[in-house]
């Protein structure tokens, strides 16, 4: 059966307690940046069993690390890319190690997900955040110029010929999440995992077990109009789920509700349900709702309960169809 998961600080917060009550058990984690647990680097062996204890001592089981080692000269095949990737050979060594299987990462240069909005009026007066194009297109470029999708294809298999065997190695599962919004190029940067196609274009560049996806559904709704049929298709690489939805096109979108959206998320479920994954699912971007603030647009704690009895109770349904799914 798919695991309801949260992604939670490394650190104790309310929100720890209010997951728990909400009875999830398995959590993504992040790496300890800000040093709550020591000096060591966040993705040495012994920054990360730190964080490891601190998740599994409160009851929950680490099931995703969701963040990342600096990437940018990586991404950009800059001078020092090289010591970039070798944190990552590092921080997949101590996941092996400790027996934490999946790194969700991302191929986004420079900039990661990006809005032109936080503060769209939703259902209720909630909070959603939005992206629209025609107010990027004149925006700057960043200090790195402009970056070609070609040089991304150049340095994405790079770097996996560097770290693919290491994560082979310590049976770590690489879960690549895409571009968000799905468009290239934004402020004069290359963006590649942004269709259907180039996510099979990445599976197909470094063929290996532990190379897959991490399923964004609010991006791949963006992507495709049919997305049982796409988790259908990817099946056995999907690694990682974010389940959140989207109103509108890769141009111009806002985020929902997760019962407000463009797609059938009992449909989804039930395809997750066939293809037999029983990985990690977290709820992703989620309105600011009253009582909350909108200083962390899109991860209101409010907001992340609502969806998380929403994906409780579809999937309670869905596998009742089907018990030995």
């Amino acid at each position: 059966m798919i695991q309801i998961a949260e992604m939670l600080p490394p650190v104790h917060s309310q929100l720890w307690d209010l997951v728990a009550q909400c009875g999830l058990t398995q959590v993504v984690g992040a790496l300890d940046f800000d040093g709550y647990y020591g000096a060591a680097p966040p993705w040495s062996y012994a920054s990360l069993l730190r964080v490891k204890n601190a998740y599994e001592d409160f009851g929950f089981q680490l099931a995703v690390i969701e963040s990342r080692p600096p990437l940018t000269r990586a991404k950009l095949g800059l001078p020092g890319r090289d010591q970039e990737v070798d944190t990552v050979c590092e921080l997949l060594d101590s996941m092996g190690a400790l027996g934490i299987g999946v790194w969700c990462y991302e191929w986004m240069p420079v900039l990661n997900w990006t809005r032109s909005s936080t503060t769209i009026r939703s259902r209720g007066g909630a909070l959603v955040t939005g992206y629209d194009h025609s107010q990027m297109r004149n925006a700057p470029l960043t200090e790195y110029g402009e970056v070609s999708e070609a040089q991304l294809w150049d340095s994405l298999h790079y770097f996996l010929e560097r770290v693919l065997p290491v994560a082979e190695a310590a049976r770590v599962k690489l879960a690549m999440h895409p571009d968000d919004p799905p468009l290239s190029p934004i402020r004069g940067l290359g963006r590649i995992m942004r269709s259907v196609e180039n996510f099979q274009r990445l599976l197909d560049l470094a063929p290996s077990e532990m190379n897959g996806i991490a399923l964004c559904q609010g991006n791949f709704a963006l992507m495709t109009d049919d997305m049982p049929r796409l988790i259908r298709r990817f099946a056995d690489k999907i690694f990682f789920v974010h389940m959140r939805d989207v109103a509108g096109t890769a141009e111009r979108f806002e985020e929902t509700f997760h019962d407000a959206g463009q797609t059938d998320m009992v449909a989804c479920m039930r395809a997750y349900r066939d293809i037999g994954f029983s990985g990690a699912l977290r709820p992703d971007h989620v309105p600011t709702m009253a009582g909350d603030d909108n200083d962390k647009a899109g991860y209101s704690s409010i907001g992340r309960l609502f969806a998380v009895g929403y994906l409780k109770g579809i999937r309670e349904a869905v596998y009742a169809e089907n018990p030995q799914g």
